[in-house]
């Protein structure tokens, strides 16, 4: 058997394993895990990276692609692709074991992504866009192929788009300190619809709202041999005094092509 053929069958048996997900647990690395690109007890790199996932019903985690000096994209907001295509692939299959994937105004803007699984074998995401102030064009492909169900996330204070059938407007008011939505109100709003399995994909400033937040149980954090010097930054949140407050997770990291994927698990 190829690597190839063992690598779909190992992906095939974490969907299962997904579909029949019985009650939820919660918690961090498996036992002997942490640290590792191996499961304990052996067997491919997809089920170690994959298999911690589908253990609860319940899971918000996030994802960036960055280079080795933390840019996610340029100064001019170009970014296909920092990453590689085994990483890109990953990141499908991130979008296949979640309920809803979501994404700031800023990428939908930048990037007209379509946020589907079509790499891998999997089910489409739900697609949710965070837009407080109504700027996203209504003519991006998410809110035009009927690809997947898209939310589209707003605030009173927004213009109503027209919509079809495919896209629904969400009113959601914003968080006191003027800075969009609150993460904890976005997950709350789409635990409420059945969506409790939630990735979070950027941008850069959305991923780092939802860390700063403390509600993420995981981030998937890929690092690409690119050195830019400048550009849009991976991760921001405020400043630190010393290095005994800066957050460290327990980590375990695999190599996805050239790239290096770190599997931060920001839960005890």
């Amino acid at each position: 058997m190829s690597d190839r053929d063992t690598e779909a069958l190992q992906w095939d048996a974490i969907l299962a394993r997904l579909a029949r997900l019985g009650k939820a647990r919660t918690g961090g690395f498996a036992a002997g895990a942490a640290g590792s690109d191996r499961p304990a007890g052996g067997g491919s790199q997809v089920a170690s990276i994959y298999q911690p996932l589908v253990e609860t019903r319940e899971l918000v985690m996030a994802q960036l692609g960055q280079t080795l000096d933390g840019r996610i994209a340029t100064h001019s907001g170009h970014s296909h692709f920092v990453t590689g295509p085994e990483d890109i692939r990953h990141l499908h299959r991130l979008r296949a074991l979640v309920d809803a994937v979501v994404v700031g105004a800023g990428t939908v803007i930048a990037d007209n992504p379509q946020l589907t699984v079509r790499h891998v074998r999997g089910d489409n995401p739900v697609r949710v866009v965070l837009d407080p102030s109504g700027r996203v064009p209504s003519d991006r492909r998410m809110f035009q192929d009927g690809a997947a169900p898209t939310l589209w996330l707003q605030s009173p204070r927004a213009h109503p788009p027209v919509v079809d059938g495919r896209v629904e407007v969400l009113l959601l008011d914003e968080a006191a300190d003027g800075e969009g939505f609150h993460p904890t109100a976005v997950l709350r709003r789409l635990a409420d619809r059945g969506l409790r399995r939630v990735l979070v994909e950027g941008g850069g400033l959305t991923v780092s709202r939802f860390l700063a937040a403390g509600v993420l149980d995981r981030l998937h954090l890929t690092v690409a041999p690119l050195l830019l010097g400048s550009g849009r930054p991976s991760v921001t949140l405020d400043p630190v005094h010393t290095l005994q407050e800066a957050i460290r997770p327990q980590c375990r990291h695999f190599v996805l092509g050239p790239d290096i994927l770190f599997d931060l698990c920001l839960r005890p």
